[in-house]
């Protein structure tokens, strides 16, 4: 069997973990938002849970 080696190179590997890292903190701050972060007074804060 031949075992096919996946190179990476540098500057393409920093370009598609950095693009990773902000995709995942884009999708974070959208569900935070959907479940009603609000920022007010320079701080975040989540809006009180209703039963």
């Amino acid at each position: 069997m031949i075992r096919r080696v996946l190179r990476c190179h540098r500057v393409g590997c920093l370009k598609n973990d950095a693009w990773l890292h902000t995709r995942a903190a884009a999708l974070n701050l959208r569900r935070l938002i959907n479940l009603g972060l609000t920022r007010a007074n320079g701080t975040w804060a989540l809006a009180p849970a209703t039963p």
